[in-house]
């Protein structure tokens, strides 16, 4: 009698997900002057999707939005999360209530390793399915000796925050056996700010460099005028080129140590970011708060999106179709071969068939919400609408990539205007959002003075 096989193991997952980190600002991505060599290996041996977006420019709705599949009208989160909203005696469990793609890998038998940012409420205690857990509450704070809260108990980490990410996320592998899959994710706080402390070692290569991928337009009219003040400036470049190369140097750590267990072939590997970044682009400094009222500019919103599984995943290729974050939920069931549960509030597809090289149908439209903006995109245009207050924006991406005309009073465009306006307004009637002027109504947490006060521009 034939005994019968055994069922494959399921694939470990490391998923790494940077802060504030532009598509632009890699190597993988044209940016020779970035130093990062692992990251440029991961997209060399792997899928390199060039055209990959943040449904949102901001920190916690993006990440609520990977981790739910959902819209931020849908899921509550519209910015990002003020201390009291975070974490402590008022924080919130703002996932409450929404499936996240985190509990349905760890039903399916996955130990779960949370290291680094989380921002989406009660940030100090693990959640959704995880089980290791370390973390720095809140959105930001020091990289100098940071307190980390790890398992529960609270750690004073002598040294570099991104340091002490990697240091935690190689603790849990090295806790891991291979009769069970593990599933880590190692979102790190690089490159947000604050600009004003990283080691030497990660500062050393730059001090010579031209920034050539830091372009010096003039100021945008209106700019945030906080992160207005690192305009131009070489330190403000040094800066952030220094926090990706330290968090890339970590990521080469982290994948050092998996090889020395023996975990690589059995690992796939995902590397992306919550949202993107303009650093002059635009004349900005920031994303889609980098400006007021919010801009969704391609920097703000392309990510690095990059797959790696040796000998599953074809080693070069570069998915053209334009995925948001809201498709990675279905996509990482998809390719792990977990049924996803159904969910009528859940908006993304899976683009699974991609990462192995495929090429099926694929609809290239994205839709994009912040607040009091929305957002729908074309292969060839851009149309962003604001409450009444503000200027709504038409870009032609085909004669002005760069985004520098708003031709939304062009005789020319207004049939095309018309059709986005049109569908913009029934992709979110459809998806259980109200009008845009009726924003705040998807929203309980304490809005940001900026955003809670938006005014009309002069």
């Amino acid at each position: 009698m034939a005994i019968p096989a055994k069922p494959a193991r399921r694939p470990n997952v490391i998923m790494f997900m940077t802060d504030d980190h532009g598509a632009w600002a890699t190597g993988a991505y044209g940016c020779s002057e970035m130093r990062t060599p692992n990251i440029d290996k991961l997209a060399k041996d792997g899928a390199r999707f060039t055209r990959a977006f943040a449904c949102t420019p901001v920190c916690s709705p993006s990440r609520m939005t990977y981790m739910t599949g959902r819209l931020p009208s849908t899921h509550g989160v519209q910015d990002w999360l003020v201390p009291d909203d975070s974490f402590g005696p008022k924080g919130t469990r703002w996932l409450d209530g929404h499936p996240t793609y985190a509990e349905v890998i760890a039903a399916n038998g996955y130990n779960m390793g949370m290291v680094g940012k989380w921002h989406m409420g009660d940030d100090d205690k693990a959640q959704r399915g995880f089980t290791y857990w370390a973390t720095v509450p809140g959105g930001g704070g020091t990289y100098e000796n940071p307190t980390f809260v790890k398992n529960g108990k609270t750690i004073e980490y002598k040294g570099y925050k991104t340091d002490a990410v990697g240091d935690f996320a190689i603790e849990f592998l090295e806790q891991q056996n291979k009769e069970k899959p593990f599933y880590l994710l190692v979102p790190f706080y690089a490159p947000h700010t604050p600009f004003n402390y990283q080691p030497e070692v990660y500062r050393e290569p730059f001090k010579d460099a031209k920034f050539s991928c830091f372009p010096d337009t003039p100021k945008h009219m209106w700019q945030n005028p906080g992160l207005g003040n690192n305009h131009g400036k070489q330190a403000s470049k040094l800066a952030y080129s220094a926090l990706i190369n330290g968090m890339d140097h970590n990521v080469g750590r982290i994948l050092a140590k998996l090889q020395s267990l023996g975990l690589r072939e059995d690992t796939l590997v995902i590397f992306t970011a919550d949202q993107g970044w303009n650093a002059g682009h635009h004349g900005v400094w920031g994303k889609g708060n980098g400006t007021w009222p919010f801009n969704m500019y391609e920097e703000s919103l392309r990510v690095p999106l990059i797959w790696n599984h040796p000998g599953h995943i074809p080693p070069g290729i570069t998915p053209n179709p334009m995925v948001s974050s809201y498709d990675y939920f279905p996509t990482i069931l998809d390719y792990l071969g977990i049924k996803a549960p159904p969910d009528p509030k859940r908006v993304g597809r899976s683009y699974a068939a991609f990462v192995k090289g495929q090429t099926p149908r694929w609809q290239n439209r994205l839709y994009f919400e912040y607040s009091n903006v929305r957002g729908v995109r074309t292969e060839t245009l851009k149309y962003v609408e604001r409450t009444k207050e503000w200027p709504s924006e038409l870009f032609d991406l085909e004669a002005d990539p760069g985004e520098t005309k708003n031709v939304i009073d062009d005789p020319g465009h207004q049939k095309q205007l018309e059709t986005l306006r049109t569908d913009l307004a029934r992709y979110f009637q459809k998806n259980g959002a109200p009008p845009l002027e009726e924003w705040r109504k998807t929203t309980k947490q304490n809005l940001t003075k900026y955003t809670n006060s938006l005014q009309p521009a002069k």
